[in-house]
């Protein structure tokens, strides 16, 4: 992202929260994984989202129509030793010259300089109740406040959340956004197909999962949006499955739910595919009905469409298609009213994308579901688990099959982004046997 980009955001919030509103927003934090070692350290969303700053601890502050700048940055300073030690920093130096702030103040002064900050402001932005050691640090900046209203301070009155209008910002996305969208699902894209090349019976899944790392970590994409799911036959049943690391069998499906994250950016994309190359019949039966119900669901997502019509097209196609099978019996419209497809599809059909792989954004308004919008990117993923039971006819058993695509609202209608990950079964055939 640019510093442009950045800045528009800001100004957005800015002109949101209006110039009797300030806004407080804490970086992530380092969580130490066990004695001297870190977790890979990534950025707070909505922090970074406004910001671009990389690094832990810092504090962002947006006061609109403040005489000394809008924007105030509070950072670790430069400090030589601890930079040999743990990598380079930015500085206060760097938070206004490669950062766009307008001030900025080293950590150390965040006690003492927010409470002038907040002085005669009505209202306070931040995330109230994420965090209970910041609730209490900003009540003691605002107390702080209150102590000196004698000398004519001014403390704010109103406490507001500020996931209400900047997860609202964050659901429609900027043609930068999408363009780095695009490009994550690409890269996802390419290795879904790379795994379906190298799969063969005896492999093992942690092998398809490193793979899937390696495809994405050469092409730019480091780190994953989330840990991958490598469920070879019954584990496909396993919603969040994430061992992997069982021996695929000849003759299963394998179900793999994988996306990388590139520039803060998610992907997420779903393929099940046949471990030797070739849908057996039941297997293809089941899976052209999950895809069915995708491709109607994926229909439903355009402009002016509610949120919940993909998932009610779903469960409908899914419903009727189970019916078929024997796996159900009954009136589709009464075996959807009594939700009898439960069993055997039991999660909703999408969510949000964004920076976050289930991303910010109200999915209802005032108690209904919101229309779509362009600019709004979604997962579209319905499925079919039918566990090892009596009540499955045995050629159906230990089979999970789920089929999830990244799809963006346009004006006209949609963009399906994942689109260069195959899913229709002859071609992922087709690309399995080398053709």
């Amino acid at each position: 992202m640019t510093a442009a980009e950045f800045k528009r955001r800001r100004r957005a919030l800015a002109h949101a929260i209006g110039p009797n509103g300030i806004a407080i927003l804490p970086a992530a934090r380092e969580v130490v994984r066990n004695r001297d070692a870190h977790y890979p350290f990534r950025q707070n969303s909505d922090f970074v989202y406004l910001t671009g700053f990389p690094e832990p601890d810092a504090f962002a502050v947006i006061a609109p129509k403040r005489k000394d700048g809008e924007y105030v940055l509070f950072c670790r300073p430069r400090d030589p030793e601890r930079e040999q030690w743990d990598g380079r920093r930015a500085g206060v130096e760097g938070a206004t010259a490669d950062f766009g702030a307008d001030q900025a103040y080293p950590l150390s002064e965040l006690d003492t300089v927010m409470p002038t900050l907040i002085d005669g402001r009505e209202r306070l932005y931040f995330a109230i109740g994420s965090d209970a050691a910041l609730d209490a640090r900003v009540m003691g900046w605002v107390n702080r406040v209150r102590a000196n209203v004698r000398a004519g301070a001014c403390a704010p009155e109103t406490f507001v959340t500020i996931e209400s209008v900047l997860h609202e910002m964050r659901l429609r996305k900027s043609p930068a956004e999408i363009k780095q969208m695009r490009r994550a699902a690409e890269i996802s894209a390419a290795a879904h197909r790379r795994l379906m090349q190298i799969c063969e019976p005896g492999m093992n899944e942690s092998r398809l999962e490193a793979e899937f790392h390696h495809v994405c970590a050469v092409s730019g994409a480091r780190d994953q949006a989330y840990s991958p799911i490598v469920g070879g036959g019954a584990n496909g049943c396993i919603l969040h499955y994430v061992e992997n690391r069982a021996p695929l069998r000849d003759g299963d499906l394998v179900l793999i739910d994988a996306g990388c994250e590139l520039g803060g950016y998610a992907s997420d994309i779903t393929r099940t595919f046949p471990v030797n190359g070739r849908f057996s019949a039941a297997q293809r039966e089941l899976y052209e009905l999950v895809l069915e119900a995708q491709v109607a669901a994926i229909g439903k997502a355009k402009p002016g469409n509610l949120w919940n019509e993909p998932h009610d097209e779903a469960v409908r196609v899914l419903t009727k298609g189970l019916i078929h099978l024997g796996l159900l019996k009954g009136k589709l419209a009464e075996l959807i009213k009594e939700e009898a497809h439960k069993p055997y599809y039991m999660h909703r059909t999408g969510h949000w994308l964004g920076m976050d792989v289930h991303d910010v954004g109200s999915y209802k308004q005032k108690g209904a579901w919101r229309p779509f919008e362009p600019g709004m990117v979604l997962t579209v993923e319905p499925g079919l688990y039918l566990a090892d039971s009596d009540e499955i006819p045995e050629p159906y058993r230990q089979i999970g099959i789920r089929i999830e695509d990244d799809v963006l609202i346009t004006e006209s209608g949609n963009e399906i982004l994942s689109a260069a990950a195959p899913k229709d079964p002859d071609a992922i055939e087709s690309l399995m046997a080398g053709d």
